[in-house]
């Protein structure tokens, strides 16, 4: 993508690691491009509890991130990425081999492998030399922290042979002075911590600087209103597709959506706006915005805080009228129904239940039973007929689910980990 991005960064050392993740949720929420976590304690315990707090995080925001730790070999690279991460930011000052950028660099892509590096270094050494190296290095993006807007800087970073991007706290540089130069992809900052990052970014828009907000494709008074000049927008959980509630837009209030992010509908008793969420706490992020092929309803994918209902439940839709009994064939969903089972297992053992002699067993058991159905699989899919086939696939992945059980984990991380390879 071409926009400039918005970075914030979050400093995980000596945090709560709950803390953390909120942060990171509300930064997704408002609209950050990507986000930077680092802690670089050379302390190994530290080092792994950070590690499984990046995990954590992976499961908890949409947003890539980057994570930024100490580096002493490959190994500690790739711990970082398979985190989930999309990159890793390196401090290139403590990295004493400078040969693992390129040993990383071509065995997970360059794009993969940022570096961190002080603006004085720059300065003190020959700029050229110094980005000519991270070149020969496989370096992918650079990330420059303490920059004065001096003409002589401002030079040596439009000239640079890679993308840069700045971190700053925003104390005493503009936002639009950095994240304009010529040849800076973003800015990582901790500045917008509790503040209206969305508002930030419309602004840095109206100045002529490419960034991501929203925009709505189609204009309002082109929608088919009823008669109040409004129309009918249907609220979807964006992950698991359950349908929230139904409420209606004024264009004053699909405005307000656009700009905010946060799904904001008209009140017809009281006649007024209203912030879904503002007086709960129970807010809806915006996701995506669709029209119906008669251009009179709008499907709203998001992101909702605790309960759509009034009432307390996750849906208004809860009370069911009538109902045939249906096999549920959705495979996200027959796949979380089955691994939500394998779960209750795990922590409810039932007697008798097989389930629970491969984890009485453990994790070698459950490797050796994985072994052979794959083998299975292998010699089924020798046979003409796909029916074998079927089967023994049913019979693996149930095997593959108590293994991911075992291994504490689940679709969602399968999920991320497929949809970062798309």
């Amino acid at each position: 993508m071409s926009y400039k991005k918005i970075t914030p960064y979050i400093n995980a050392e000596n945090e709560v690691p709950a803390n953390v993740i909120q942060i990171a949720k509300n930064y997704d929420y408002q609209g950050a491009d990507e986000l930077l976590i680092y802690n670089y304690s050379k302390d190994e315990k530290s080092r792994e509890e950070f590690l499984s707090l990046a995990k954590e995080l992976a499961t908890e925001v949409d947003v890539p991130f980057t994570i930024g730790c100490y580096v002493k070999r490959l190994e500690d690279i790739k711990k970082a990425l398979y985190t989930g991460a999309s990159s890793i930011l390196i401090q290139y000052s403590t990295l004493e081999e400078k040969q693992l950028l390129k040993e990383a660099s071509e065995r997970f892509g360059k794009e993969k492998i940022m570096v961190e590096f002080d603006m004085i270094e720059c300065v003190e050494k020959k700029s050229d030399e110094l980005f000519g190296t991270f070149v020969e290095l496989g370096v992918g993006t650079v990330l420059l922290k303490h920059v004065t807007l001096s003409k002589q800087n401002m030079d040596r970073i439009g000239k640079a042979p890679l993308p840069v991007i700045i971190r700053d706290s925003l104390i005493r540089n503009d936002i639009r002075s950095l994240i304009s130069l010529q040849n800076v992809i973003g800015l990582s900052t901790n500045y917008f911590e509790n503040k209206d990052l969305m508002r930030a970014k419309l602004a840095l828009k109206e100045d002529g600087i490419d960034v991501n907000t929203f925009e709505s494709k189609i204009a309002f008074r082109e929608f088919k209103l009823n008669q109040d000049g409004m129309l009918p927008v249907i609220a979807q959980d964006y992950k698991t597709g359950e349908v929230l509630m139904l409420a209606y837009m004024n264009e004053e209030a699909y405005n307000k959506t656009i700009v905010s992010g946060k799904m904001t509908y008209f009140s017809r008793s009281r006649k007024e706006l209203w912030i879904k969420g503002e007086t709960s706490g129970h807010f809806q992020y915006v996701k995506e915005l669709s029209l119906d092929c008669d251009a009179d309803t709008i499907l709203a994918k998001v992101v909702q805080i605790e309960a759509a209902c009034h009432t307390g439940n996750k849906s208004c839709f809860f009370t069911t009228l009538m109902k045939k009994e249906y096999e549920e064939t959705n495979p996200l969903k027959v796949f979380t129904d089955v691994y939500n089972v394998i779960i209750d297992r795990k922590k409810n053992p039932k007697e008798g239940s097989y389930t629970n002699y491969l984890f009485d067993k453990g994790i070698d058991k459950i490797l050796k039973k994985c072994g052979e159905e794959a083998t299975e699989i292998t010699i089924a899919a020798k046979n003409p007929e796909a029916e074998e086939l079927r089967y023994e696939i049913a019979d693996y992945l149930y095997h593959l689910m108590v293994l991911m059980a075992e291994c504490d984990l689940d679709w969602n991380d399968v999920v991320k980990e497929l949809a970062h390879r798309r």
